[in-house]
């Protein structure tokens, strides 16, 4: 079940790739079903909180007309940032997945996933298809860098 909803996350990925974004894909998973979709769209709408995961529980919560998501899970292909934590959190998702762990500066996602900061803990699995999720990300910087070394030429 876990790679499933996953390789709908990295699908989503991958559509953020195409259009130029770095790409990261989320999905809300509620009883079995996917309730929000979402990719990284930050340069496109010059929006600092348009993270897959922001547009993915933003979705899920007008479906459900809740600000609240219990019973939720939330799939992204990589580790969610502390933005995204808080926003999980507060959204009171039961569960994270994530593929690709974070590679720059430390991790601090189990620490907020465990932390009482609003009398709700979130339990996280990471590296869930990460070969995968890594491989469509260093594709892409692999693909920029390339871009950007041939314009200097």
């Amino acid at each position: 079940m876990e790679e499933r909803f996953m390789r709908e996350a990295i699908r989503l990925a991958e559509k953020a790739k195409k259009r130029g974004e770095v790409p990261i894909g989320a999905v809300v998973v509620y009883e079995g079903r996917i309730i929000g979709r979402g990719y990284n769209l930050r340069t496109k709408l010059q929006m600092a909180t348009a993270h897959a995961e922001m547009r993915a529980i933003d979705r899920a919560c007008r479906r459900l007309h809740s600000w609240r998501l219990p019973g939720a899970e939330l799939y992204v292909t990589l580790e969610p940032c502390p933005m995204c934590m808080g926003a999980i959190l507060n959204a009171r998702i039961d569960r994270v997945y994530f593929g690709a762990y974070e590679q720059k500066g430390r991790s601090l996602t189990n620490e907020l996933a465990n932390a009482n900061l609003l009398n709700h803990k979130v339990e996280v699995t990471g590296g869930v298809l990460k070969e995968e999720c890594a491989a469509v990300l260093t594709s892409f910087f692999t693909e920029m860098r390339a871009r950007e070394k041939a314009k200097k030429k």
